[in-house]
């Protein structure tokens, strides 16, 4: 066993297109800077994965914020859950927020995917509450 094995905090990395598109089938949450996708997995470790698209910027730009999110991951470790799988999609908005706001919003957005939610909201489009039917 190597040394990452025996860490609470090692994460795994996600590198096939499959796993992202599996993470994407599962909970989702925002903020400015990025989302965050997760889905349970068969590994113990957690595994995430990092996507920027090019409608974000050009390759040193998107090369920042896949940086600029690898470290707020790091920062975050403990707090990601085993048997799971994280995706961030990042925003341009992450080159200038502030680093702590990233830590803070990342620890934030794991406890809320993880939380259970109401039947009301499972199906909610962010617009308000629906009409009932008749």
């Amino acid at each position: 066993m190597t040394a990452s094995e025996h860490r609470p905090d090692a994460l795994r990395r996600l590198i096939k297109r499959s796993q992202f598109q599996r993470a994407a089938r599962g909970n989702r949450a925002g903020r400015s800077a990025f989302g965050l996708q997760t889905i349970a997995a068969a590994e113990a470790q957690p595994g995430v994965g990092f996507t920027v698209t090019k409608k974000t910027g050009n390759s040193p730009e998107r090369n920042r914020i896949k940086r600029r999110l690898r470290a707020a991951v790091t920062a975050c470790a403990r707090d990601f859950v085993p048997h799971h799988d994280y995706v961030l999609v990042g925003r341009r908005e992450a080159l200038s927020e502030p680093f702590a706001k990233l830590v803070a919003d990342l620890g934030a957005l794991i406890v809320r995917v993880h939380t259970p939610r109401s039947a009301d909201e499972r199906h909610s489009s962010g617009r308000g509450p629906r009409k009932p039917r008749q």
